[in-house]
Order: C-alpha cells, then structure tokens, then sequence
C-alpha cells in the first residue's frame, strides 16, 4: 500500500499549477480612494467653420451635398447624422469612400469638407481620388 502511495506522488505533482512568468497581478483599486467626477466639455453655441480639404482629384466630391454625392455615386451605404454633420459612406469592390458634410455657415446645408478611403478588403488607407474614380457611376 506504501508503495502504490509513493507511485501516486508523480501524478499529484502533475495538478499543481505554477504561477506564470507574466509578472505580477494588477493592482485593485484600494477602497478608500474616491471615484473621480466626469466632467463634460463646456458646449458653445458659437458656429465653427470647418476646414474644408483641397487635393487634386477631389473637385467632384469636395463643396457637395447630399443628394450631388448620391448622383455621383449612388444610394450611400451608411447615412450617419451627428448634430449637423453628418457621414456618407460608399462602397464599392475596389474600396470604402467616408465623405464627411458639414455646413459652411450657420444653419446651412452640410456640404463634403473631408473624404477618407480605404481598401474593402482589408481597411488599408488608398488613394482618395482613385477611389472617387472607381466609386462613380
């Protein structure tokens, strides 16, 4: 029986778990320290022109509304209002074109002041204009 009990050894060693090297375990927060406040940003009801990018090849997109850009290039894939912005986003085999409107004067219409594109297949960043090309009916 004493025997059969030394041959057990080896498998109970075996269940043991190790700490692992990773380093030492994160810090709980102590109990005495108090939560911090969350302040929001101050809002201003002063209007801010947006910057409205200028790149070769994006005279078509750039200064457009809405309804040009869904001319252009059809039926936007994401329509996303936030405030009085808002983002178009169309999509194509070739790749993914953001065009972000805003208005250039208080209560005006958003027009397209920023484009952003990328690949489909992967969210690499690509040519802006080549997309703008790729994307037109």
């Amino acid at each position: 029986m004493r025997k059969s009990a030394l041959l057990l050894l080896p498998l109970l060693g075996a269940c043991v778990s190790t700490p692992s090297p990773s380093g030492p375990s994160p810090s709980r927060p102590s109990a005495g320290t108090p939560p911090q406040q969350v302040r929001p940003a101050p809002t201003t009801q002063a209007f801010r022109a947006p910057r409205i990018m200028n790149m070769p090849g994006l005279e078509n997109v750039i200064g457009k509304n809405e309804t040009a850009l869904a001319n252009l290039f059809g039926a936007p894939r994401l329509n996303v209002k936030e405030g009085d912005a808002r983002k178009l986003q169309f999509a194509g085999d070739a790749c993914v074109l953001d065009v972000y409107l805003y208005p250039l004067q208080p209560r005006g219409e958003p027009s397209a002041t920023y484009v952003d594109a990328r690949r489909a297949s992967d969210g690499i960043d690509v040519d802006r204009a080549a997309c703008v090309r790729a994307l037109r009916r």
